[in-house]
């Protein structure tokens, strides 16, 4: 199959890999890197210091600037807003941008903000809407402004509450290195 770029992208990266396609409107400037298998949407800016892992999706309408680095296998819905900068001002850079991680397998909903500097722990669930303004644990469900620990996620995507309770059936899971599993 190979990489695709739509001829209406703005692609100056030469490090992209293999099948991943990239949709029109978007610009990707030169020294990003993006993973093989993405799916970087229409309408999608990406800067310089930017690192996209092995199979991530960026839906329409994402910025990604400088200091961020989104391990393998993220999703990030349309239109999430990413910070790198806690104190910004109009043509006043600071010496270094904030690092932003988001861990392998994370998921980031729709319309949230990501605040500059934070960690978003491995398949850790963020709800659509929510503000991000501290790291959060792998495999724990937030959202909300500011977004708030709701829960947890398993490695299958079921939700439980506060109390590691399958949502749906009532199961009960426990923690074992802050992953949930289910007794």
């Amino acid at each position: 199959m190979g990489t695709r770029i739509h001829p209406l992208a703005d692609v100056q990266s030469e490090n992209i890999g293999s099948d991943t396609y990239i949709w029109q409107f978007t610009v990707v400037l030169k020294d990003a890197v993006i993973g093989a298998n993405c799916n970087i949407n229409c309408n999608c800016f990406v800067e310089n210091d930017v690192y996209i892992g092995n199979n991530v999706t960026v839906k329409s309408g994402v910025q990604i600037w400088d200091g961020i680095k989104i391990e393998d296998n993220v999703f990030i819905g349309p239109n999430v807003t990413f910070t790198n900068d806690l104190i910004p001002r109009s043509k006043i850079y600071p010496k270094e941008f904030k690092k932003t991680l988001l861990r392998k397998g994370s998921s980031v909903g729709a319309n949230s903000t990501i605040v500059a500097g934070v960690e978003i722990g491995e398949m850790a669930f963020i709800g659509a809407g929510s503000v991000v303004t501290k790291n959060i644990p792998p495999y724990t469900l937030w959202y909300g402004n500011p977004a708030r620990h709701r829960g947890y996620i398993t490695d299958d995507s079921i939700l439980l509450d506060l109390n590691l309770k399958d949502r749906e059936t009532g199961k009960q899971y426990y923690l074992e290195s802050f992953k949930p599993i289910q007794k």
